[in-house]
């Protein structure tokens, strides 16, 4: 059974049930009751924190977005979109068990290879990581807090 570890982002009321031994998480984004796994538990937070926090709106956030590299399918945790539909930035999201490490950032970069978007974010619900990326130069600048939607 899942127990929430108490996690680095503002608390939210999400809607969470039980059924047959299984803990379930409503996602708002895609209206459905998913397994609440440790994982989940960072997506939903990330994604309350984008919406409530830095104003990210509902309607340009994609979550599990589907993309091919190496010839492999793979999935994107989580996408933000412009209203032009220029993908701004991609996100990460493991496990709090998961370190952030240079591996994680490198998985996503691979991801990004093939999105391009403007920002990589990694968190892990303790530890948040942000990069504004340069495409150009195919380089990257840390940053110490994500912007606001509207900055971006």
């Amino acid at each position: 059974m899942f127990t929430p570890t108490p996690l680095n982002l503002p608390p939210y009321p999400f809607k969470i049930t039980q059924k047959d031994g299984v803990v379930f998480i409503f996602d708002e984004l895609r209206k459905k009751h998913l397994v609440l796994t440790p994982e989940e538990w960072v997506r939903q937070h990330f994604i309350q924190n984008l919406i409530a926090e830095k104003k990210f709106p509902r309607t340009l956030i994609q979550i599990e977005g589907g993309l091919v590299l190496n010839q492999l399918q793979k999935r994107s945790d989580i996408l933000v979109y412009n209203t032009a539909g220029e993908k701004l930035m991609l996100i990460e999201c493991k496990a709090p068990k998961v370190k952030i490490t240079q591996s994680v950032f490198e998985q996503a970069a691979r991801y990004n290879s093939i999105h391009q978007a403007k920002w990589i974010v990694l968190t892990n619900g303790l530890q948040h990581v942000y990069a504004k990326m340069d495409l150009e130069k195919g380089s990257f600048n840390f940053a110490q807090e994500m912007p606001e939607y509207l900055s971006l």
